[in-house]
């Protein structure tokens, strides 16, 4: 019988969805929780490789991607790989890839100081937002439309503690065309070389953030043939594999701001009906056969 890994640090339903899907397809799954790992890397009898494939599932980026690293290391088959998430998890490399690759995405200016990041700000111009380069489901992110708030921002992330809070990642606030639903941005989910389902995710009444974690609604979209190209484009750019592409809707066409390789999607089974976690557990079967 074939084995898949499923490695997280908090059993959520994401991850027991898809240990149901396997186990119903008759596949032995074997429960890692990252946080009893302990891993002696100068040692070559680690027995990881057992697994004819793993799913990486932890919350934590950085725990995520170094026991990625060492697995990879063993000869295991992760998904998503080390390159996919490293470059997923940090906005700067994410954007950089987005543009090799000609995505359309916001333009987005990086500046390593207080004063050049003031500057920066004034260059993209008002309203600009301001994130963290590692981080998820919204938090930290800023949306910044004066002098005054800009500088009281920058002056705070000065006076924090991680070094990644002092690297400045502007963005221009992309101008997205009226509609009555307010901010709202579109996630679609690329699996292998599919989108396999769209959702469009809604801003509570007067909130800047529309992620369904902070209280955002999802609703259905269909993937219609342009979110379809620009989403496998943003996956095939960051290297692929089970991925969720985030878009905006601008007055030039969609726009990709970013691209997630630990993606949530129960909201979506709900709203869609599409069995995210099944198509999921095909895709390890699919990769683990090659």
């Amino acid at each position: 019988m074939k084995r898949i890994g499923i490695l997280y640090d908090r059993l959520r339903w994401y991850e027991k969805s898809i240990i149901q899907a396997a186990a119903k397809k008759g596949f032995e799954v074997i429960k890692i929780d990252a946080k009893d790992i302990s891993i002696d890397i100068t040692r070559s009898d680690n027995d990881f490789d057992e697994n004819d494939v793993i799913l990486q599932r932890c919350i934590s980026y950085y725990r995520g991607l170094y026991l990625t690293a060492i697995l990879e290391s063993e000869g295991a088959l992760v998904i998503n790989p080390f390159h996919v998430s490293q470059t997923c998890g940090n906005k700067l490399l994410a954007t950089m890839a987005l543009k090799k690759a000609n995505v359309p995405t916001p333009r987005t200016i990086m500046a390593f100081t207080p004063e050049s990041a003031f500057k920066a700000i004034k260059e993209i111009g008002y309203p600009a937002i301001i994130k963290p380069i590692v981080g998820s489901w919204g938090h930290f992110i800023a949306p910044v439309n004066e002098d005054n708030i800009a500088k009281a921002i920058i002056e705070h992330r000065e006076s924090m503690s991680p070094p990644l809070g002092k690297i400045y990642y502007i963005q221009e606030e992309v101008k997205r065309p009226p509609t009555e639903l307010r901010k709202r941005d579109i996630r679609s989910f690329v699996i292998g070389d599919e989108v396999v389902a769209a959702i469009y995710r809604v801003a509570k009444e007067g909130e800047f953030i529309t992620n369904t974690s902070r209280g955002g609604k999802a609703l259905p979209c269909e993937v219609d043939s342009e979110i379809e190209e620009i989403s496998i484009k943003a996956a095939e750019a960051v290297g692929g594999g089970v991925l969720g592409v985030d878009l905006m809707e601008s007055p030039d066409g969609y726009v990709c701001h970013e691209v997630n390789h630990v993606m949530e999607f129960r909201n979506t089974v709900e709203v869609t009906g599409i069995p995210v976690h099944e198509k999921i557990v095909d895709y390890l079967i699919e990769q683990a056969k090659k």
